[in-house]
């Protein structure tokens, strides 16, 4: 589903068994999440316990439900392995991926204390931790607007150059591009 939407790593590497949420206290675990069906209905069937289908599993009305029911069988067929155990194994790389990431933005530290993105410090560096600085900033923006991925694709690109410029967020403001900097400004008042 995330990849027909075009995510990046962070989205591909999901779901994970240990989700932390935006507030570092809250998690979310799946123990289960590596285990086919057909695993745990025969350990549930073992220990005495009754399996329980949600009645939406077997409808097409979800995005996750088609893919289940018509597209995962006609994968699997053409590819004549076992497509599943294999988009997991990929999941997990992404993870280690995602988390390297995190961690060369974490180490070059671009953002300052007044909400800016140092577009100095990311000079040399692969578009890939541009992008994921800019998602990151963006995020910390209290009135960001809504912004499409269109729109957020050419800010990317005038961070890139890190021209001079001005970049609407609609009535929320504007995106500033200005001396190696980055940074949100309130729009004028009439």
């Amino acid at each position: 589903m995330r990849l027909a939407r075009g995510s990046g790593t962070a989205g591909l590497a999901a779901p994970r068994a240990v989700q932390i949420g935006r507030v570092k206290t809250h998690r979310r675990l799946r123990p289960l999440l590596g285990l086919r069906a057909a695993h745990l209905r025969t350990a549930l069937a073992a220990a005495g316990g009754r399996w329980r289908e949600d009645s939406t599993n077997q409808a097409g009305r979800f995005l996750r439900n088609r893919i289940r029911l018509e597209v995962i069988p006609g994968w699997e067929a053409a590819a004549r392995r076992d497509a599943v155990a294999g988009a997991g194994l990929s999941r997990a790389r992404l993870e280690e991926d995602d988390a390297a990431l995190n961690q060369w933005l974490a180490e070059i530290n671009p953002f300052d204390a007044q909400g800016r993105l140092s577009l100095q410090a990311l000079q040399g560096k692969p578009t890939a931790l541009w992008r994921r600085a800019l998602h990151r900033w963006l995020a910390a923006q209290p009135d960001r607007g809504d912004l499409a991925r269109p729109g957020f694709e050419t800010l990317l690109q005038l961070a890139l150059t890190g021209k001079t410029s001005r970049f609407s967020l609609g009535k929320s403001g504007f995106v500033r591009i200005r001396r190696g900097w980055l940074f949100f400004e309130q729009p004028f008042a009439d």
